[in-house]
């Protein structure tokens, strides 16, 4: 008798195993590895729940597991089924939520009237050097790919395209801190901005984004 796959709502991490699957078989430990290479730059809870992810995925008719040895040690290979496929391929044509950015040190700046200015600054101070660095990976990684190759050059294109998007954000958020920490310079606090006009940062950022709106 076939298996029937029940219809369970699955997250959009079961999804992201998937996605990985649907490119070749891995051990939990190359997810993992696969998991920090690319997919922690746009979803980082991935690794969270990745251990525990393909076997729910087995258990579910999606994934199938086999024993592999090398030598004495044993580990677990999981492959997609083509249960799996169909359901990568109709969650791929299902609407997306909306992009959400989590940063903790975006919180510490949201409530930084709780605090010092010299806590805000030293805030700002790590997330510009963060962001630079991770900038700085980004484009190791795109010099390399093509420098010296991919473990999956057929999927290049897209490799190339989800790089830019990081990048851009990458870019984005750095140019941000490096902005906000000019304009916190000119405070006296937190609670007291000096000479510096909120109302004319707003009106500022409101025009910037009305002319890009205009060209599109």
């Amino acid at each position: 008798m076939s298996r029937c796959t029940m219809p369970i709502a699955r997250s959009t991490t079961s999804y992201a195993v998937l996605g990985l699957l649907s490119v070749r078989t891995w051990t939990t430990y190359e997810l993992a590895k696969q998991v920090q290479r690319s997919l922690k730059w746009f979803w980082p809870r991935a690794e969270r729940k990745l251990y525990d992810e393909p076997k729910a995925l087995v258990a579910a008719g999606l994934a199938r597991a086999s024993k592999q040895y090398t030598g004495q040690r044993a580990s677990t290979l999981y492959e997609i089924t083509p249960e799996g496929r169909a359901a990568l391929g109709a969650w791929l044509d299902e609407p997306s939520g909306p992009p959400q950015l989590e940063c903790e040190a975006m919180l510490k700046v949201f409530f930084a009237d709780g605090g010092s200015l010299p806590q805000l600054q030293r805030t700002l101070e790590r997330l510009e050097a963060e962001s630079a660095e991770r900038l700085r990976a980004l484009g190791e990684m795109a010099s390399a790919s093509v420098s010296e190759g991919t473990a999956f050059p057929e999927r290049l294109h897209i490799s190339a395209v989800a790089l830019r998007l990081q990048a851009r954000q990458e870019l984005a958020l750095l140019e941000w801190t490096r902005w906000a920490r000019r304009q916190v310079a000119r405070w006296r606090s937190t609670t007291d901005p000096g000479r510096w006009s909120a109302p004319g940062a707003i009106r500022e950022l409101g025009a910037e984004i009305e002319a890009v709106l205009a060209n599109t």
